[in-house]
């Protein structure tokens, strides 16, 4: 099967780097540049930094051998406001990776003076009955925040009490100036599969992990509708272990075994339609879906673009592909979508299997014009 043809330069880069080039002045203001990057496995961004980061896919090294420190990474995308991580893959009690990180992403002392500091949160497992395989270092999501933006903006970051596996981590910020109150959820959802999920109490098996994806999509919606009752406004952003349409997947989206499609009509009931979820036809108001934006898919609606790119023996990158990767908003922050897209390439892919994804909301359109 001939792989797919890659469209690197398809999508343009947010504008924050398109204008600055990475030079570390302030962000265009009123503006939020949002990153998220299912990294599986923080280690390898961990390593020294280096001056020719992501180099040429063609050059013939190992995976290991085009990472980039995470000061790197931060400064090739032009210093989001945020980059959020999923697959960090962090044992919960080990302290010096965590601090390791929280140093990796701090400017260093040979940096230019106005290149921006980033503050760190973790979502870490504590569930030891649902994530314990390879020595407890799995799961996991870690939301690297600019500080500016963090001492402006930022109320509180706080995981969810009914996420166990370290998924979930929700960063609530105030209102200022023209930026309303925001609620921006890093997620790493469940990879439905047939393999048992036991109570994470008594260790006993309650169902499959597909059981247990469908009731954390249920928990997801709650949580997103509380908080848009509270009047936040929801950014839900991550690795969402679904593909939505047949223009998602490449070369054909996954259809079997027919619990994948039950998983994603659910998906789409809750967090995008206005009808009943497919689990439960209750006829309760929470049930309804959200409405979201799928901000990539709003702004190119006819346009592939994916963000999944296994490593598969014998075959080249892009042969097999999938948008699994989404960032969701409400619908009230629409108008203020500018830019969604994903860096599409074997180097930016590093040594995950999954590329970066972004969006850019400016706060300084006008809420009254068009969508």
């Amino acid at each position: 099967m001939a792989a797919k043809r890659l469209r690197s330069d398809s999508i343009s880069p947010p504008r924050l780097k398109r204008t600055r080039q990475g030079d570390g002045s302030s962000p265009v203001p009123h503006a939020l540049t949002i990153y998220s990057w299912n990294i599986n496995g923080v280690g390898p961004f961990l390593q020294p930094a280096i001056s020719s980061f992501f180099p040429n896919p063609n050059d013939k090294q190992s995976p290991s051998g085009i990472n980039a420190n995470l000061r790197d990474v931060l400064r090739k995308y032009a210093w989001p406001t945020m980059l959020l991580l999923q697959e960090v893959k962090i044992h919960p009690q080990d302290m010096a990776t965590q601090r390791a990180i929280e140093k990796a992403v701090m400017p260093r002392a040979k940096t230019l003076p106005d290149e921006p500091a980033y503050k760190v949160h973790f979502c870490l497992p504590r569930d030891k009955f649902n994530a314990r395989g390879f020595g407890r270092k799995i799961y996991g999501v870690c939301t690297i925040i600019r500080e500016d933006y963090y001492d402006e903006c930022v109320e509180r970051v706080r995981d969810c009490e009914w996420d166990g596996e370290g998924r979930v981590l929700i960063c609530e910020t105030r209102a200022v100036g023209k930026v309303p109150k925001l609620a921006i959820i890093n997620l790493y959802a469940v990879n439905g599969t047939e393999r048992p999920y036991r109570d994470s109490e008594t260790g006993q098996i309650i169902g499959t992990r597909h059981d247990r994806k469908l009731q954390v999509h249920m928990l997801l919606q709650a949580e997103c509708r509380e908080l848009e009752a509270d009047g936040f406004r929801v950014i839900l952003a991550g690795d969402m272990n679904i593909a939505r349409t047949p223009l998602d997947g490449y070369p054909s989206l996954r259809e079997h075994p027919r619990q994948h499609c039950i998983n994603r009509a659910d998906f789409e009931a809750r967090f995008f339609g206005t009808g009943r979820s497919a689990e439960d036809s209750s006829k309760s108001e929470v049930d309804h879906g959200l409405g979201m934006i799928d901000s990539f898919r709003h702004l190119y609606p006819r346009r592939t673009g994916y963000t999944h790119y296994p490593r598969i023996s014998g075959k080249a990158f892009g042969s097999s592909c999938d948008r699994v990767d989404m960032i969701l908003v409400s619908r009230q922050l629409k108008m203020y979508l500018t830019e969604a897209g994903m860096h599409e390439t074997a180097a930016d892919r590093s040594s995950s299997d999954h590329v970066p994804l972004f969006a850019t909301l400016s706060f300084e359109r006008d809420p009254n014009g068009a969508p």
